[in-house]
């Protein structure tokens, strides 16, 4: 998770989560907006639908009377990205299309809501979760070893089965918008494999809205906590995990290569990804890091690794940036941010520059180490912003990019565009224009996965 590695850091996940807790509940209007660049939807196709002058308090869905084909529907009224003239997005077997509908297909009404692509979580620890169960007093802890005993605590402290804690906030996300994550799960001998079963549990009970990877994540530590190696093995030898984690090679298990041994065989051995927690700054950081890069390049796992938080990279020299920049984009290392604070927060645009893949992520939810957290990546979108200290539109619209395409690319998904040819989904909201929604936050009113409505008014539906 994310406390700094060591107790001289002086870096809490309490203390940096702060700033977010201070504008959870922000809700500042923009003044009416210029045509943004995601407004470049705008122009309506020829026999548009004009929307109506005040939008109508509901969406109505229109029943197939011909009997036709129940994968084709219309959803009509529709303003991709605040665009200021609606049009009608047709979705077949799941997918958007430029061609008529299908005769019989079913009609949604969208009432001139705007629609926006579907966000991707690329970091979420959804098995330690306390979300929906009664308030939890947390105790005082100041490093990863004094969270994991909490951690442990709070786990067998909670009444309800892990997999339905799990089921619960990924149904709740989904809700909320996200149609992907990839779910960190604690592995350790504290747990056996209870947490990688339970998610899988749940990423089977959500699979007709929700694409979920699972990383067995060594919170305890590989190499510090005997027993640990093993599970992963088994993790990963049995099919139940999509990639293998680690943790603060050198700060925290105090092994760089044993560790990275372990993990990057594990991976090459089952043909699973990797994806390690790195907390660590400065030049342990960046040795660690750079050791993550050598292994990556040496067993040929280009575009299977990923390394999240990575305080290391912020405030890097610029030459220096660019040049370790460059390097993760030859080994197609991608990274993963959660927007802790100002100068947390990956520098993504720049790394983007340089072919560098961001994904942004929600992190723990309720959890012994936070009470803060939601699973909603708008609002993350929102606080992605809110540190980077974003007051032009683009700048908003940046924000949310990193939740919708980032994450997409990160998990190897198609981008939901909402152009011919993408996948049909979506979420709608009332607002202006996507700026404005990334501010205000509005409510999710309608959720929509592969052209089917999965939830409505922040409830899941067909479920």
């Amino acid at each position: 998770m994310h406390a700094e590695s060591t107790a001289s850091a002086g870096l809490s996940r309490r203390s940096m989560l702060a700033g977010a807790a201070a504008v959870a509940g922000t809700a500042a209007t923009l003044s009416a907006s210029a045509a943004s660049g995601a407004q470049a939807a705008e122009a309506a196709p020829a026999g548009a639908v004009a929307a109506p002058a005040a939008a109508a308090d509901r969406i109505t869905e229109q029943p197939d009377r011909t009997g036709g084909h129940a994968r084709a529907t219309v959803f009509k009224n529709v303003r991709p990205y605040g665009a200021r003239r609606p049009i009608d997005l047709t979705v077949v077997d799941g997918v958007i299309t430029a061609e008529p509908a299908p005769r019989g297909a079913k009609v949604v009404d969208c009432r001139g809501r705007i629609a926006l692509p579907t966000l991707v979580d690329a970091h979420i620890h959804p098995d330690k979760t306390a979300w929906g169960e009664p308030w939890v007093t947390r105790n005082p802890a100041s490093s990863i070893a004094e969270y994991t005993e909490e951690d442990v605590k709070l786990y067998h402290a909670l009444r309800t089965p892990l997999k339905k804690r799990a089921e619960r906030l990924m149904g709740h996300a989904v809700a909320q918008g996200t149609r992907a994550m990839r779910a960190h799960v604690d592995v350790a001998p504290a747990y056996d494999l209870v947490g990688v079963e339970g998610v899988g549990s749940a990423r089977g009970a959500l699979r007709h809205a929700l694409d979920v990877e699972i990383v067995a994540f060594p919170q305890h530590g590989v190499v510090r906590t005997p027993g640990t190696k093993e599970l992963l093995e088994e993790a990963a030898r049995t099919g139940a995990i999509d990639r293998v984690g680690g943790i603060d090679p050198i700060g925290f298990d105090e092994a760089l290569d044993e560790q990275l041994d372990i993990v990057f065989g594990i991976a090459d051995r089952h043909g699973v990804g990797v994806d390690i927690h790195l907390h660590e700054r400065a030049a342990t950081g960046m040795e660690s890091l750079r050791a993550i890069i050598d292994r990556t390049k040496a067993l040929s796992l280009q575009g299977k690794v990923t390394v999240s938080h990575v305080f290391c990279v912020p405030g890097l020299p610029e030459r220096e940036l660019d040049r370790l920049a460059a390097d993760l984009a030859d080994a197609r290392i991608a990274l993963t941010t959660v927007a802790p604070s100002s100068d947390l927060v990956l520098p993504i645009d720049r790394l983007r520059e340089h072919g560098v893949e961001v994904g942004l992520g929600s992190d723990g939810v309720r959890d012994s180490w936070s009470p803060f957290g939601n699973a909603d990546m708008l609002h993350r979108s929102h606080l992605l912003a809110w540190v980077r200290d974003a007051r032009l539109d683009e700048e908003l619209e940046a924000a949310f990019r990193a939740a919708a395409d980032g994450g997409a690319r990160l998990l190897g998904l198609p981008e939901a565009d909402l152009k011919p040819g993408s996948p049909a989904d979506f979420l709608l909201v009332r607002g202006e224009c996507l700026p404005q929604v990334v501010v205000d936050l509005p409510s999710r009113e309608m959720v929509v996965r592969g052209g089917r409505i999965v939830a409505r008014d922040g409830e899941l539906v067909g479920h």
